[in-house]
């Protein structure tokens, strides 16, 4: 039997109104993949930073290769071989990558001359990259870099410190099908080295793939820990949500209408985006597809004002607009849900209350003050519509699952009574339960007649839950596809058209 690296036995962690982990028990074994699975508030992310000691757990203990620890902290666990990739990225966005790399370890250079040494540096950065197979300059700042390659470089990271436990979370939701193949080549060879890989995903099949072992979370429990090849998509969901999950998306009602937007020859000041032009009818969810790079961002975010226009025109209901920043957009009626939740969509420090009422602040004005009543019943439609797992509604956003803040921001976009909804991977790192709770909810939307356009890199969902896809290649519309048109295969030849 391979050598135990982590054992964590009984953990218990509570939170003011709610206990986040019950008696869990863990186990890792060198070479091998774990693989941690349960819905967004199962507390696996509570359970890792226990592990990690950024949360003190109130019970249990932890073993590293048989002696027990506790880390006082993500150094600490470095110092001891212990790595994370983070889901959300945290990353020094000014500075170089190889310094992002480095970041707190420096190589000097010599021991008598405590200077940073830019020529080592740069070469181990570029030794590390041609090992991992990365193609990228170590000097390139990294705001420059799409969101996909900055999660290869912490990836790479992590790697860097000959670490010999990797804790990956959600590591494939922001990389292209290429890269996440690159990325199961690199958990290979840690895995064929002797490293114990803990991998964190809500994708089944990516996991009945690449992991060893499943174990399933669910409410601060441990549910079953089993051999991934006596798993199936089904069991995993059935252990995950407790019950059959019988469709992954949920049966539409909705009819596109007359045209209520059309953009018209769209271009990019400062981006790559090249004049598109489209339309969106009531009650229609319009996909974009494509790419990394090929620009569907760009597209939407352009169309809500945080990016500037070089030319074309906005028409909406039969009438010019002009949507030259969000304020702008939000004003015609506009929402717009951002890729990167932490980095721009959520206030970290503020309560699920601010969080969710802060676009349509004034709603909840009586006479010169806000009224505590509108700001409570605002914030409890939120967090029941869409089944929001939190002790209250005072409780930080920072401390919910990634899941469970996308709801909030979801939630507070639909509090301000957005005509065209413009959603930038809504799913990502969103487990399957919930991923169909917002299914549905966008479903909904559009059978009121809302304009829906969603952006997303699994072309599964795309044809599960659109009524027309568009293809971006290159920065510009490669192809339109009609609902009895979705196949996968389409879906990509179109995406390599300019790429």
């Amino acid at each position: 039997m391979k050598r135990t690296l982590i054992e964590m036995k009984s953990i218990t962690k509570s939170f003011p109104g709610v206990k986040a982990l019950d008696g869990v028990s863990f186990t890792l074994r060198e070479g091998s993949v774990h693989a941690l699975m349960g819905e967004n508030g199962a507390g696996k992310s509570t359970l890792m930073k226990c592990l990690f000691g950024v949360y003190k757990k109130d019970a249990g203990k932890i073993f590293l290769e048989g002696s027990e620890v506790e880390f006082s902290g993500a150094k600490d666990a470095l110092t001891h071989g212990v790595a994370m990739v983070h889901q959300e990225l945290n990353q020094a966005l000014n500075l170089s990558v190889m310094d992002n790399i480095w970041l707190g370890r420096f190589p000097r250079v010599s021991k008598f001359i405590p200077l940073t040494s830019e020529r080592k540096m740069y070469e181990s950065t570029l030794a590390l990259f041609s090992d991992l197979g990365i193609e990228c300059d170590p000097r390139v700042k990294m705001s420059e870099l799409s969101v996909s390659k900055r999660q290869m470089i912490e990836i790479a990271k992590a790697v860097s410190y000959d670490a010999k436990v990797i804790v990956f979370d959600e590591p494939t939701s922001s990389l292209t099908e290429e890269e996440a193949e690159h990325l199961f080549k690199i958990i290979k060879s840690l895995k064929a080295g002797g490293c114990g890989i803990i991998y964190i995903s809500h994708k089944m099949e990516e996991i009945l793939r690449i992991s060893d072992t499943v174990t399933v979370m669910r409410d601060g429990k441990h549910i079953a820990t089993k051999p991934s090849e006596l798993l199936t998509t089904d069991e995993i969901i059935r252990l995950m949500v407790g019950r059959e999950l019988s469709e992954r998306y949920p049966k539409r009602k909705n009819t596109a209408g007359g045209v209520m937007l059309t953009v018209k020859e769209m271009s990019g000041k400062h981006s790559r985006l090249n004049p598109v032009s489209f339309e969106l009818r009531h009650g229609e969810i319009l996909g974009v597809a494509g790419l990394d790079g090929s620009g569907r961002t760009e597209l939407i975010e352009t169309l809500f004002g945080l990016r500037e226009r070089d030319g074309g025109e906005i028409i909406l209901k039969n009438s010019v607009i002009q949507n030259k920043n969000p304020k702008d957009a939000i004003r015609n009626g506009f929402a717009l849900l951002t890729e990167e939740r932490r980095a721009s969509g959520i206030f970290g420090i503020l309560s699920i209350t601010e969080n969710a009422t802060v676009t349509s602040i004034k709603k909840y004005r009586r006479g010169p003050l806000l009224s505590a009543k509108r700001l409570n019943d605002a914030t409890k439609w939120c967090i029941t519509s869409m089944k929001i797992k939190t002790p209250s509604q005072k409780t930080k956003i920072s401390s919910l699952s990634g899941g469970n803040q996308q709801k909030v921001i979801l939630g507070r976009w639909l509090l301000s009574g957005p005509e065209v909804l413009l959603l930038d991977e809504p799913t990502r790192g969103i487990d399957v339960g919930a991923k169909y709770e917002i299914y549905k909810l966008i479903a909904e939307l559009a059978e009121s007649g809302k304009g829906i356009i969603m952006v997303s890199s699994e072309m599964a969902e795309l044809i599960g839950i659109c009524d027309r896809i568009l293809v971006m290649s290159g920065g510009r519309i490669a192809g339109e596809l009609k609902k009895d048109e979705f196949t996968q295969e389409r879906i990509m030849s179109l995406a390599a058209r300019f790429a």
